[in-house]
């Protein structure tokens, strides 16, 4: 196979993953280009990359999810590969499509995958087919609202109505009994034709004690894949990520080599390159067993929570990104992989949690960000920076790691404790509540803690 070259690389994001991605291509010599809107003329993103260009407007959907005019940019200043980040972009099986007629380099795998694995009805069967173990329920093409409660019924209450397509909690409704379900059903679907242009939902059951487990898998050009071990991701508000850890706390080490495995299978049943995660929702009414852990979905990106990963293994996931479009392998095997201590991921959000997670944007006028042994900041905030309200409300995400889970909770308090943020109001005084309450310490939590118990 003739190896590719990225000559120069076109970041298609903004913020703290562009400022990453920036970072990883010049520790390769590979100059890059940024995107830009309006909004973000003074980001840091464009300051760190080597050239960057304006697209006109404010919105996502005329700027960075403009792909016609990210792919004139790349043929413009000679930038013969695209790095989508996560979010926007990233598992648009149209864009990349489009990226792949122009023969640009997309660093992810193939549209075909990024389409069959963003259609949750579709990856359900190919995992199904592979060997995973799939939440029971219906993901089928009838449609007919009358047939979809049939199955509900079926399938026994409560239930998750769930677009077939996209994710980030859009277009999901829990149905707690038959008389909610036409409601229901009518919300999820008009929030997926919204979001993702696709009306579609699946139906699944709804496990009302579950943990959020995933585990991050490398593919190459060659077929060679290998996992970087378990992240848990089950401290949620309304199916939005808030705190990530690896690995995964309540793992026994059967477990854990079992959900690698199955991950490495199921990927091998792909033709697939680059970073993907495998997404598993755990049963822990009774406990966690091996038996009631699902496949959920499959992201077919780098995921927000990756820094965590990093940090166990000392593997940077962005530069490996690249060095597999790059050389078209991985010079990694699994023996490689060896996972050392605890890592803790803050995402801190411009939201005022006092006042039901209301969006605070405005002028940063202070900020002072942590530092110290096994603690990082990803970020692109700084003094005088503008946090807008056109784009995602995180600014930053603070990681912290230690040689156990104890000693990175204790780090991860003396940060939140350092970090100051003035000018507008973020997440932190919940993360600090978060990390000193009796469950998360106990780590005795599942996925809907948070929108049961207020600890606001």
């Amino acid at each position: 196979m003739i190896k590719k070259k990225i000559k120069k690389l076109l970041i298609a994001n903004r913020g703290e993953i562009a400022c990453k991605i920036i970072k990883c291509a010049q520790n390769l010599d590979i100059p890059t280009v940024a995107i830009y809107s309006n909004e973000d003329a003074d980001s840091l993103h464009i300051q760190l990359a080597d050239e960057a260009v304006n697209i006109p407007g404010s919105l996502v959907s005329e700027t960075y999810m403009n792909g016609p005019a990210i792919i004139s940019i790349c043929k413009k200043y000679k930038a013969n590969a695209i790095h989508p980040g996560y979010g926007l972009l990233s598992e648009n099986a149209k864009f990349v499509k489009s990226v792949e007629k122009n023969k640009i380099i997309f660093i992810g795998p193939k549209s075909t995958i990024i389409k069959n694995m963003g259609e949750k009805d579709k990856a359900k069967l190919i995992m199904e087919e592979a060997g995973v173990p799939v939440i029971p329920g219906y993901h089928g093409d009838n449609q007919d609202k009358d047939f979809l409660r049939k199955k509900a019924d079926e399938i026994g209450y409560p239930v998750l109505i769930k677009a077939r397509s996209g994710g980030g909690g859009r277009g999901m409704r829990v149905v707690q009994n038959k008389e909610n379900f036409f409601s229901a059903l009518e919300e999820a679907s008009s929030e997926a034709s919204t979001n993702f242009n696709d009306k579609n939902i699946l139906i699944e059951k709804y496990i009302t004690k579950a943990r959020h487990i995933e585990v991050q898998i490398f593919s190459d050009h060659h077929g060679n894949v290998v996992h970087f071990f378990d992240r848990d991701c089950t401290l949620q508000r309304r199916q939005q990520k808030i705190i990530e850890e690896a690995p995964s706390p309540k793992l026994s080490e059967n477990i854990r080599k079992f959900l690698g495995d199955l991950a490495v299978n199921a990927l091998k049943s792909l033709d697939y390159q680059g970073a993907g995660t495998i997404e598993f929702i755990a049963d822990i009414t009774d406990g966690l067993n091996k038996n009631k852990i699902y496949f959920m979905e499959m992201n077919t990106r780098v995921q927000v929570e990756h820094p965590v990963t990093e940090m166990v293994t000392g593997i940077d996931i962005i530069k490996e990104q690249i060095w597999i479009a790059f050389s078209g392998e991985t010079a990694l095997k699994q023996s490689d992989i060896n996972p050392r201590g605890h890592a803790i991921e803050c995402r801190i959000n411009a939201e005022d949690a006092s006042k039901n997670f209301q969006p605070s944007p405005g002028v940063i006028t202070m900020c002072h960000q942590p530092s110290g042994f096994r603690t990082r900041v990803d970020g692109a905030i700084f003094q005088g920076y503008k946090v807008t309200p056109y784009y995602d409300s995180m600014v930053c995400k603070l990681i912290c790691h230690g040689r156990n889970r104890t000693e990175a909770i204790q780090r991860m308090n003396r940060s939140l404790d350092e970090f100051v943020i003035e000018g507008i109001t973020t997440t932190i005084p919940l993360h600090k509540k978060l990390l000193n309450h009796k469950k998360f310490i106990n780590s005795d939590f599942n996925v809907s803690w948070l929108d049961k118990d207020s600890i606001v």
